[in-house]
C-alpha cells in the first residue's frame, strides 16, 4: 500500500510539474506578442534558454540550498519512495524557472543575451532559494520565530510572495539599470507607444498561462492526499475577478484584460488553500485593478519601461496576495484561518528585501563588469538579428 501511494504522489506531482512547465510557453509568447516584431525571436529563445540554466543552477545548487538535498548518491537511492524527491525538484525546479522568465518580461528588447544568461543562473542557484528556504523550509528559524511571537506561520502555499513577488521585486533593479528603450521617452515629455506586436499571440501566451496556473496551484499540495477543490475554485474565482477588472479599469484594453486574469492568478497563491472562494474573488478584483493603476503610473507618469509591466503583475500583485491570505484566510472572513496578518507583512517585507538587494547585486556587478545593453545601433535593427542573426519573418531579409 505504501508503494501504491508514493506511485500516486509522484504521478500527481509529475503531472503538476508538467503543466508548469507549459506555462513557460506561456510566458514566451506572452512576451513576443508584446515586443515589437524585431524582437520576437529573441523573447522564444530566452525563455527556453533561461530554462535550461535554471535547471543546472538549481540542480547543482539551488535545491541542495533551499532544502538540504542533493542527487550525488547512485541511481539505486534515487528511486526510493519511486523517486518522489526527483519529481519534487522537477515541480519546484519549474517555479524557480519563472524567476528568469518573469524578469525576461521587463528587460524585453534591449538586454544583451549572455549576461543576463549569467543572471539567471546566479539568481536560481542562490538568490532566490534563500528566501525560497526561509518560507519553504524553515531555513534560519524565521517561521518558528513567526510561529512563537504571533501564533502562525507565514503562509504562502503556491507562491505569491515566493516565487511572483521575489520575480518582480528582482526584476525592478534590472529594469532601472538598463534604462528605457531607446526612443522610448523624449526630453520633451512625450511618449513613444510601442503597442503588442500581436495580440493573438498576446492572448495566447496569458491562455497557456492560465490554464497551466490550475497546475500551478493545485499541486502545490505536492501529495495526492493533501489536495484540495477548494484551491482550484479560489483559482477560477480570483482570475474572474481580476478578469473584470482589468476588463473595466482598463476600459477594453485587451493588453490589460489578458493581463487581468495572471494579476489575479498570482495574488490568490498564497491564500488558496484557506480562503473562501467570495474572498478569493476581491484579491482577484483588486489584483486586476492594481495592475491597470500601476502599470499606467510606471509607463506614463515615472517613466518606468518596464515592458511587460512585470513589477506591477509579479512584485505588487504577489506583495498583495501575500498580505491578502493573512485577512481574507481568516476565519472570521469565511476562511479556514490559521493564518495572521503580521506574519504575512513581515515576511513579505523581507522577501522584497532579498529581492532588491540580491537584484541589485547581480545586475549592478554584471553592469560594471560587462555590460548588461545591447549597443544602440543593435538596438535599433532589433535583438533577433543582433543576437540571432534571423528574423521571425525571414522572408523579409535582404538576399533571400
Amino acid at each position: 500500500m505504501e508503494a501504491v501511494n508514493s506511485s500516486n504522489d509522484v504521478l500527481f506531482i509529475l503531472l503538476g510539474a508538467i503543466m508548469v512547465l507549459a506555462m513557460h510557453a506561456g510566458f514566451a509568447f506572452l512576451e513576443l506578442g508584446t515586443v515589437r516584431k524585431k524582437n520576437q525571436v529573441n523573447a522564444l529563445v530566452k525563455i527556453l534558454s533561461d530554462f535550461a540554466v535554471s535547471t543546472l543552477a538549481y540542480f547543482f545548487i539551488g535545491y541542495g540550498i533551499a532544502y538540504g538535498v542533493h542527487f550525488f548518491s547512485g541511481a539505486q537511492v534515487l528511486v526510493e519512495r519511486s523517486g518522489y524527491e526527483l519529481t519534487r525538484f522537477f515541480f519546484l525546479l519549474t517555479f524557480a524557472a519563472a524567476i528568469p522568465a518573469i524578469i525576461s518580461g521587463g528587460i524585453a528588447e534591449r538586454a544583451r543575451f549572455q549576461p543576463q544568461l549569467a543572471a539567471t543562473f546566479v539568481l536560481v542557484g542562490f538568490v532566490y532559494p534563500l528566501f525560497e528556504g526561509i518560507a519553504w523550509n524553515q531555513a534560519f528559524g524565521i517561521q518558528a520565530w513567526l510561529k512563537a511571537s504571533f501564533g502562525a506561520e507565514f503562509h504562502d502555499f503556491a507562491g505569491s510572495v515566493v516565487v511572483h513577488a521575489m520575480g518582480g521585486w528582482i526584476a525592478l533593479p534590472a529594469v532601472l539599470l538598463l534604462g528605457a528603450r531607446r526612443g522610448r521617452y523624449s526630453r520633451s515629455g512625450a511618449i513613444a507607444a510601442h503597442p503588442p506586436s500581436s495580440i493573438p499571440f498576446l492572448a495566447l501566451g496569458a491562455w497557456i498561462l492560465i490554464v497551466g496556473w490550475f497546475g500551478f496551484n493545485v499541486m502545490s499540495a505536492q501529495k495526492l492526499d493533501s489536495i484540495s477543490g477548494l484551491v482550484a475554485i479560489n483559482s477560477l474565482m480570483a482570475m474572474v475577478g481580476g478578469t473584470v477588472a482589468a476588463l473595466a479599469a482598463g476600459r477594453n484594453d485587451p493588453g490589460f484584460v489578458h493581463n487581468g486574469p495572471l494579476a489575479g492568478l498570482v495574488a490568490v497563491c498564497a491564500g488558496s488553500d484557506v480562503m473562501h472562494p467570495l474572498g478569493a474573488l476581491v484579491v482577484g478584483a483588486v489584483a486586476g485593478a492594481l495592475f491597470v493603476l500601476m502599470f499606467t503610473l510606471t509607463q506614463n507618469r515615472w517613466k518606468i519601461d518596464d515592458v511587460l509591466g512585470v513589477w506591477p503583475l509579479h512584485g505588487l500583485c504577489g506583495a498583495w496576495g501575500g498580505l491578502a491570505a493573512g485577512v481574507f484566510g481568516s476565519a472570521a472572513l469565511g476562511g479556514l484561518g490559521g493564518v495572521a496578518f503580521l506574519p504575512q507583512l513581515i515576511m513579505t517585507a523581507l522577501g522584497i528585501a532579498v529581492a532588491l538587494v540580491g537584484g541589485g547585486l547581480v545586475y549592478g556587478a554584471l553592469k560594471a563588469v560587462v555590460g548588461l545593453r545591447l549597443e544602440q545601433e543593435e538596438e535599433f535593427n532589433g535583438a533577433d538579428l543582433s543576437i540571432h542573426r534571423i528574423s521571425a519573418t525571414p522572408e523579409r531579409e535582404s538576399n533571400w
